[in-house]
């Protein structure tokens, strides 16, 4: 299955991004970056996706299972490094309903399966190429 994804520029450093399947979203740097924080930046995207993508594997994990886990909280708190670069981004798992021990640490390794934590964690092969548009 594939899916294509375009950043077309609005203004300044702000992109449209359209998702096949009609999604759009709007990505931007914040103001002391020298974007319009119309939306988060590119980083900040990530980081929401990890949390999202953490929070969904865990609730299907779950539904299989027939566990109840509430209203499931991922949190994802970044940390930048030279030229805000990702240098570490921290999950917290917030499941309201108590588990046990070995329902809890088996979460905890489904969470670390998410497709998004395994794409930063080097399982997916990025490829850059161009294409010059003259017009």
């Amino acid at each position: 299955m594939a899916v294509r994804v375009v950043a077309r520029r609005r203004s300044g450093f702000a992109h449209e991004v359209e998702i096949e399947g009609g999604h759009t979203l709007v990505i931007d740097e914040r103001s002391s970056e020298g974007g319009n924080d119309e939306g988060p930046s590119p980083t900040r995207a990530v980081a929401a996706a990890l949390a999202a993508c953490t929070a969904i594997t865990c609730e299907m994990y779950a539904d299989r299972k027939g566990w109840d886990l509430g209203r499931v909280e991922v949190e994802v708190d970044v940390t930048y490094g030279r030229a805000s670069s990702l240098e570490e981004l921290a999950v917290t798992l917030r499941i309201p309903v108590p588990l046990d021990h070995e329902q809890r640490q088996k979460l905890l390794v489904i969470a670390s399966r998410c497709p998004v934590h395994r794409a930063l964690t080097g399982d997916t092969r990025v490829t850059i190429s161009d294409r010059i548009e003259s017009g």
